[in-house]
């Protein structure tokens, strides 16, 4: 048979549907919408502040005053829920980071203020010390520099049961010290916050993709790495292992982070649970995007979008990004 009498004897021609944009649309299978996603936020001390991340081009550490603006803002791109993270000053870091639960600090401020302003809007915080210690780590250290763990966790739940007193929605561990989970889901309980929900940082990588990130904190560790608590990125097994342990300890999400280096992550994590997984489409992988689009190197926009569908393809139904405020303007 000739290659063209063979072409011609053809039955399944998959470019059918994909002769023009309406067909594609039709069958497309993954659709990204602007209710996947989440805006990660700086807030920090001060007034009328609004102070551009040198390494994140187009993300800004707010003052209270100017971030409400900009929650307002994002509520009426209907970008359903922020992720708070803080900028301490050097004055109040110590090294049990007790600041983290100061009922009267900048996150429980800030968190109060905006469920009075927007309360329909989903104030997701974070969990972890790294923001208040004067060393930079997410937990205590001993002596010897060691992270400890169950000193950690006692402190991980006052900070969430202060985030939750000040109206915080959903308390976010991102520190990936054992048994957290359990134990701020039974300290949430005891106080009440039976309704506060747990977005867990189930596999979260020892990744060389936070830089931009840490540099928008001041939250580098001042000496050695985390890789004695957060996961090694050779280590895909591990990660369910993690996921299983935080479900059952009681998260009501999980994520991955960072995102495109683990899309297989997600991927098995999706495929073994029916609990919501999440994704943390990171500092670097955002900065990797704008570097290149300012060089002209790539379409900025249209690499944005394809991120994220691979990321959602994969099984995400949630995306922590920078990219939320640009993506709901173009989905509008």
């Amino acid at each position: 048979m000739s290659t063209s009498s063979y072409v011609l004897d053809l039955i399944q021609r998959p470019r059918r549907l994909r002769r023009n944009e309406s067909l594609r649309r039709m069958v497309r299978e993954t659709d990204l919408s602007v209710n996947d996603l989440i805006y990660p936020m700086f807030v920090m001390e001060g007034e009328n502040q609004k102070v551009e991340v040198a390494s994140m081009p187009g993300c800004y550490r707010f003052s209270l005053d100017v971030l409400l603006k900009e929650v307002a803002e994002i509520a009426a791109l209907g970008i359903p829920a922020i992720a708070l993270f803080p900028v301490i000053s050097e004055a109040k870091k110590d090294e049990t980071g007790s600041e983290s639960y100061n009922p009267e600090g900048l996150v429980q401020q800030t968190v109060a203020a905006i469920k009075a302003q927007t309360p329909d809007l989903v104030v997701i915080t974070d969990v972890a010390l790294d923001p208040f210690t004067s060393h930079g780590h997410d937990g205590l250290l001993n002596e010897s520099g060691y992270i400890l763990n169950d000193e950690t966790v006692e402190v991980l739940s006052k900070m969430a049961v202060s985030q939750a007193r000040a109206g915080a929605d959903m308390v976010a561990p991102s520190d990936m010290m054992d048994g957290r989970i359990g134990a701020i889901r039974q300290a949430l309980d005891n106080e009440g916050f039976t309704n506060v929900a747990i977005l867990a940082y189930s596999a979260k990588y020892a990744s060389a993709y936070y830089g931009p990130f840490r540099d928008a904190l001041d939250s580098a560790p001042k000496s050695g790495d985390k890789k004695t608590y957060q996961m090694d990125p050779a280590n895909a097994i591990e990660a369910i292992k993690e996921v299983e342990l935080d479900i059952a300890e009681g998260a009501d999400i999980v994520m991955v982070k960072p995102a495109l280096p683990y899309l297989d992550i997600i991927r098995q994590i999706r495929d073994i649970t029916d609990v919501p997984v999440a994704a943390y489409n990171v500092s670097g992988e955002y900065a990797m995007i704008k570097a290149a689009g300012e060089k002209g190197w790539i379409d900025e926009k249209k690499v944005m979008l394809e991120t994220l569908v691979s990321i959602k393809r994969a099984g995400a139904n949630l995306i922590l990004t920078y990219f939320a405020k640009e993506v709901a303007l173009l989905l509008k």
